[in-house]
């Protein structure tokens, strides 16, 4: 398996040597932007839980019971090297067409590997045995992850659903966070249910269906609603939880930065845009989820949702992009994000297969680079530039002072931060915007900091740590 090594030293003193040449620059350069961060170390915003990390696969992956199995070591690599802890959630658009059957099918896996579910997918029913399960269990120990278990809700029955989640429970035992029942389900209307469907109609099927599981399995945890985007969905699901049952542990929705893939307008600029849906929709859910005692999950997101844009969600542009937009999850009070994926996506994080081999796509380094932050606290910061494209995160982490700088745009950012050294740095950066290849994320030792002054070149982001 060829990858891309994160710590890789061979990078690092060119990382050094790249910063301190810009430092050299004239402070008045032509096209230099100029940026300063004010932090109040005395407010934290948030803290990051050590399982904020989390990745997003289709239910139908389960159908090859050797992709999630203790002997895919290539795999659990890179899950490791994303996070000592995180969490696998299992869902998206085949989780509706997926059955569990106790007995073993005797002809050939169907698939290698399972991309993100798109509406070109020609979806087929796959099946769902223990032997899927056990090694699950065994790749969530190997990895030290948690998992978020979807239930076919939209084209199954809450009776099948319960059977299912008997065995899930008893196999996954302590690696199993919640269930969830149904993807999307307010989207279902015209699809898996008539031009009338609302909300209250799937409060009613969801309260029938966790009565059914909870019959099986009692001490069942769930989360939900696991919408797509309608937030009406989210409150009126907390709401209704109050009331009803005290065994909902997470408040989960989806976000896509934009789509559908192939539409007009979804492009690396749009991406790279500030999206007031996020911190708008992401505070609502947060709030909602605190007004029910319990985290707000982002259980399924991407750039850009169909199954991703080529030349989009696949360059350096969508690096750049998870991690602003994981650390604006985060600062909002977030407790995980977690990116779809698979097989050979566009938008996936891990790309390949267990035949092929797997290999780091640029969302990964950016995933990387945000986890950092992981098991610290973000302060309280605001950040002054005239370009809305710079952003800029803060907070501390073991005793050390940290500072991410962001820079989507085509300047020199010139940036003054509260730190006046800084003893280690990170460099996420590539070729070019649209770069495929080449992407990488390195780190040096050596101050990165000039009089108070951090130099981010144009499409990168540089993380300092004092």
């Amino acid at each position: 398996m060829k990858r891309r090594l994160f710590l890789h030293m061979a990078g690092c003193s060119l990382a050094s040597a790249t910063l301190r040449s810009r430092w050299l620059h004239a402070e008045q350069a032509s096209g230099v932007l100029e940026a300063a961060l004010s932090v109040n170390r005395n407010v934290p915003q948030s803290t990051v839980p050590a399982d904020f990390i989390g990745l997003s696969y289709e239910s139908a992956q389960l159908a090859n019971p050797a992709f999630f199995a203790a002997e895919n070591t290539a795999l659990i690599t890179l899950f490791r090297e994303l996070g000592e802890q995180g969490v696998l959630r299992l869902g998206g658009g085949t989780s509706e067409f997926t059955s569990f059957t106790t007995e073993e099918p005797k002809e050939p896996v169907p698939f290698d590997a399972v991309g993100p579910d798109t509406s070109k997918n020609v979806k087929g029913d796959t099946r769902i045995t223990p032997r899927s399960l056990r090694n699950l269990r065994a790749f969530l120990d190997a990895t030290n992850w948690g998992c978020l278990y979807g239930l076919n809700l939209g084209r199954g029955t809450a009776m099948r659903a319960a059977e299912e989640a008997a065995y899930v429970r008893r196999i996954l035992g302590p690696r199993l966070i919640a269930f969830q029942l149904g993807n999307e389900p307010d989207a279902w209307r015209n699809r898996y249910r008539p031009s009338t469907w609302s909300y209250e109609d799937y409060w009613k099927e969801w309260i029938a269906a966790h009565a059914a599981v909870v019959a099986k399995v009692p001490q069942a945890k769930f989360a939900g609603p696991d919408v797509s985007n309608k937030i009406n969905y989210l409150t009126g699901f907390a709401e209704d939880v109050k009331r009803s049952c005290n065994d909902v542990v997470l408040l989960t929705s989806h976000y896509y930065a934009m789509g559908p893939a192939g539409a007009k307008g979804v492009t690396v600029e749009k991406l790279l845009s500030p999206d007031p849906k996020l911190a708008r929709d992401a505070r609502a859910a947060v709030e909602a989820a605190r007004s029910l005692g319990v985290p707000y999950r982002m259980s399924e997101g991407n750039s850009c949702w169909n199954g991703g844009q080529p030349g989009v969600s696949d360059t350096l542009a969508s690096a750049l992009w998870v991690v602003d937009m994981m650390l604006q999850f985060a600062t909002l009070g977030c407790a995980g994000v977690n990116l779809h994926g698979g097989g050979n996506g566009y938008y996936t994080p891990i790309a390949g297969s267990v035949s092929s081999g797997f290999t780091q796509r640029p969302e990964y380094f950016g995933m990387q680079l945000a986890r950092e932050f992981v098991g610290g606290t973000l302060l309280k910061s605001e950040l002054s530039c005239n370009d809305a494209r710079v952003s800029a995160y803060a907070g501390h982490k073991g005793g050390a002072e940290q500072v991410l700088a962001i820079n989507k745009t085509e300047h020199d950012v010139a940036m003054r931060v509260p730190l006046r050294k800084a003893h280690q740095h990170w460099l996420l950066a590539g070729p070019s915007l649209d770069a495929r290849e080449g992407v990488s994320l390195t780190r040096s030792e050596g101050n990165a900091v000039h009089k108070g002054m951090l130099r981010v070149q144009p499409w990168s982001a540089v993380l300092i740590r004092a």
